[in-house]
């Protein structure tokens, strides 16, 4: 999930960071509001590109990269100052400059970052709306709210997983804690007209990646956003969108190293291929269809590891007079009936077969039938069956 969140940050900001700002700034979905998708909006982009937008992005990325190179992590400046702050104040500046020398390059509009500016305490207040009682005893309202409860849950235990991954002293975040603060923050932001709110990837790993230790920097976060759109938004409406999107693409290369795919391929097909599923499904969906597509395929993997691993055997290292041993898994299910069945067919004839159920907490009575029913093929063949540990097959009584 962490590398296809990555991907998605950086095939939805290459269009900001040419100058191309069509999309909704945070739009994870590959169908887009505007009617394009992820791929046909970075096409489009490419005969839209403001050479502000990329001398912006591009100069942040180089500082972001810079930023984080050993050398300069020396210096006490580049501990303290973190270099996305740096970005943000840069490219205001050089974007007024471009205003004052170069109007063609200047960055204005869509392409900046867009909040509601409040010029006194009664129109900052008269921002926030209170709920439309007469819909309460609407049905639809409570379906619409179920499924936002049921995908923002989702989406924050994904997110908490995810951000628990990258935290560096490799704390669990208390999940049932997590979902009752988001259900009470969700109802007071209901009550003065937001938005729902969940857990989010993109802030938690800028949060982690800033050296916030606990929970009071995302305390503080709220307190300075809120400080930020009460007092700055007038500061903050001249942020440029392609230095926000340098942010973005950094962040996203970090959850999305060409490092993380070389590893995952070398554990096998196995790890690989749900691995790559899950990161092009959401791609080309959104991030719960994706994660519920990884996951069905990783099932599919598990059930096949489980029907091929029910037993320890190597069928080609035995003939005629040897002694055979087929040690049986921990757990041994209907799963596995039919692999067990192929293996005791095609047993050699005259030798010694021991079946051992010694490792295994539980075996199906499927299979406890198949191995009982061997012992009359085992006499055909003139195998010498031993069952070590094996429960009695109690259905031979009905039949």
């Amino acid at each position: 999930m962490l590398a296809a969140i990555g991907t998605v940050l950086i095939l939805k900001q290459l269009p900001h960071a040419v100058g191309y700002d069509k999309d909704n700034e945070g739009d994870f979905d590959f169908i887009q509001a505007d009617g394009q998708n992820t791929f046909s909006e970075i096409l489009n982009s490419f005969n839209h590109i403001h050479p502000g937008a990329v001398i912006i992005a591009a100069i942040s990325l180089f500082i972001l990269i810079m930023w984080e190179r050993p050398f300069l992590k020396k210096y006490t400046f580049f501990k303290i100052v973190p270099g996305a702050l740096l970005v943000v104040i840069l490219g205001i500046v050089i974007n007024e400059w471009f205003k004052a020398s170069n109007p063609s390059l200047y960055l204005s509009g869509e392409k900046l970052v867009q909040l509601p500016v409040a010029t006194s305490a009664n129109e900052f207040i008269g921002q926030f709306t209170l709920p439309d009682f007469s819909a309460f005893g609407n049905y639809h309202v409570y379906v619409v709210a179920i499924t936002i409860a049921i995908i923002a849950s989702l989406e924050s235990l994904l997110s908490v997983e995810a951000a628990d991954k990258l935290d560096p002293y490799k704390r669990n975040t208390p999940t049932n804690r997590e979902l009752k603060a988001q259900g009470l923050g969700n109802m007071v932001s209901g009550l003065i007209g937001g938005l729902p709110l969940t857990a989010v990837i993109v802030r938690s790993s800028a949060n982690i990646n800033s050296g916030g230790k606990t929970k009071l920097s995302a305390v503080f976060h709220g307190i300075f956003l809120l400080l930020s759109v009460i007092g700055l938004a007038s500061v903050l409406n001249k942020i440029p969108l392609a230095c926000l999107a340098a942010l973005l693409l950094t962040v996203g290369y970090k959850l999305a190293k060409v490092s993380l795919f070389k590893s995952m391929f070398k554990l096998g097909w196995d790890q690989f291929l749900p691995f790559v599923v899950t990161v092009i499904a959401i791609q080309f969906s959104d991030l719960l269809k994706g994660i519920g597509i990884g996951m069905a395929i990783s099932v599919f993997f598990i059930l096949r590891n489980n029907y091929k691993r029910s037993y320890f055997f190597h069928k080609e290292t035995h003939k005629e007079g040897d002694i055979i041993t087929i040690t049986l898994a921990e757990d041994v299910t209907f799963l596995n009936k039919g692999s067990i069945m192929q293996t005791l067919t095609h047993l050699p004839e005259n030798t010694t077969v021991v079946i051992d159920g010694s490792k295994s907490h539980n075996i199906d009575l499927d299979v406890l039938e198949i191995i009982h029913d061997f012992k009359n093929t085992a006499e055909l063949k003139n195998i010498n069956l031993e069952l070590k540990n094996i429960p009695e097959f109690l259905g031979v009584a009905g039949h």
